[in-house]
């Protein structure tokens, strides 16, 4: 195996020839792969490309399986620090917990955190993340330093709130022209892709909502926030303004083509409609509402309905196979036990929503998300000579159901291979554990974080399980 990495780590184009490629229309045998100058510069038979190509030496990886890198549609880089912090805690963490947190961090623990992360991402084997914009005031650029030094493409959003929530909140028009800078800065990066983002809709006012959305808009990038997670952020926006937060989005005109709602978990069947109606997409984060939420977002009716909507983490378990896992999974416990389902997507529909979906809804479509030409080199080797897969009969579902990070064995981005069994090639992870390890503590303890429960040990001792 380490022949292999070597030749995957060489500069140059590259002729690999898999037991099996993940295409747009599923698994196939025989086929092969030229990356060249970051992108598939050709997909075809393993025949065709060895006719085509006689000068480039085939790298023969019949055991593997080469496929997308998962996209996740919504995370927060920012939040790797406190991420143990928020287990068995009452929902609307983000007040408490995150806000505090990610308002302390200075430069450094930006970067540190980041990079973290970025990390935790690529070991999961997700090569594109979007970041739903860091609370640290002024320290954007460490967070895409630290995502590029990883090698992780990012959609990177700015966060425009005008009415709270955030370290350090400018008058409108200066949020406005940092938005527009931002959106300049990045327009042409290889790696980071900016976006525009509100927290919630309730921390902006609704000229600033429908601005920021237009300008996103305009720019051809994404608008991110989050909308109908939890009760009572549903009520207070009832309370405030006399729509739920998808209605009041309707209402002032900011939900389009370019808009990404994470959650989305409350909805009524008049807010799915405006989510058709308006080409808004969805993130849907499984595993944050095994951990915090109050619902979860009906994915199979919105695919039924023909909402766009891609698999997300929000800074939960960075590990892409388990994240498809709970996406079904939650799917057939909510909504498909009770009406008697017993496909819940067919497989295929969460491999879809963890790929190519997934670039379709972080506005990446032209970009990443398949294994096709003109497209970027953002794959995984998926060593398929395990027990998990050991007999085969369909791919799509045992990928699903039995995959697992531990499986991949290469991370490429942009062409260039990132990670080789867990661990990058080209700097040291274990000096940036020992550094978190470090300097973590203190920046825990600076933070104004508030928990309800004390930490598990402790919290067995009171006798009671609230």
């Amino acid at each position: 195996m380490s022949a292999i990495r070597e030749k995957l780590s060489r500069a140059g184009d590259l002729l690999l020839r898999p037991g099996q490629v993940l295409l747009p229309e599923g698994p196939r045998t025989g086929m092969a792969v030229v990356v060249r100058g970051g992108v598939f510069c050709r997909v075809d038979t393993a025949q065709a490309l060895a006719r085509d190509y006689p000068d480039l030496v085939p790298l023969e990886l019949p055991d593997h399986l080469l496929m997308p890198g998962f996209v996740d549609t919504h995370t927060h880089l920012t939040q790797s620090l406190g991420k143990a912090l928020v287990f068995g805690e009452p929902s609307e963490i983000f007040r408490r917990i995150w806000v505090p947190l990610e308002g302390s961090l200075d430069e450094r623990m930006v970067y540190l955190s980041a990079k973290l992360a970025a990390l935790e991402c690529l070991r999961g084997g997700f090569t594109t993340a979007v970041d739903a914009g860091t609370r640290s005031e002024g320290h954007i650029g460490a967070l895409v330093r630290a995502a590029r030094d990883v090698g992780l493409r990012s959609v990177v959003g700015f966060i425009c709130n005008d009415l709270g929530g955030t370290a350090h909140i400018p008058d409108g028009d200066v949020i406005l022209r940092q938005a527009e800078a931002h959106l300049s800065t990045y327009r042409r990066d290889p790696l980071i892709h900016p976006s525009l983002a509100i927290s919630i809709p309730e921390v902006a006012s609704d000229g600033m909502l429908k601005a920021v959305s237009d300008m996103a808009g305009a720019a051809g990038a994404v608008f991110q926030t989050h909308v109908n997670e939890h009760l009572v952020a549903v009520e207070r926006c009832l309370v405030a303004r006399g729509r739920r937060p998808i209605e009041h989005l309707a209402h002032l005109g900011a939900l389009g083509p370019q808009v990404l709602l994470a959650h989305s978990t409350l909805v009524t069947p008049h807010e799915l409609n405006l989510l058709r109606e308006s080409d808004s997409a969805v993130a849907y984060n499984p595993v944050a509402s095994l951990w915090k939420g109050n619902a979860v977002a009906p994915a199979l009716q919105m695919a039924a309905l023909g909402v766009r909507f891609g698999l997300g983490t929000d800074g939960t378990r960075a590990d892409g196979f388990r994240l498809m896992d709970a996406a079904e999974g939650l799917q057939r416990a909510g909504f498909g036990l009770a009406t008697g389902d017993s496909s819940c997507g067919g497989g295929w529909l969460w491999l879809d929503r963890a790929t190519s979906g997934a670039a379709n809804v972080a506005g990446l479509a032209g970009v990443t998300g398949s294994i096709a030409e003109g497209l970027a080199a953002d794959f995984l080797l998926v060593d398929l000579d395990r027990p998990e897969f050991t007999p085969s009969y369909d791919l799509p579902w045992e990928l699903v159901r039995y995959g697992n990070r531990d499986q991949i064995d290469a991370v490429f981005t942009n062409g260039q291979l990132r990670l080789w069994q867990g661990w990058p090639v080209d700097w040291d992870a274990r000096a940036l554990l020992a550094e978190v390890r470090g300097d973590a503590a203190a920046a825990i303890a600076k933070a104004p974080i508030q928990r309800i429960h004390p930490l598990s040990e402790a919290h067995r001792h009171l006798g009671n399980y609230t």
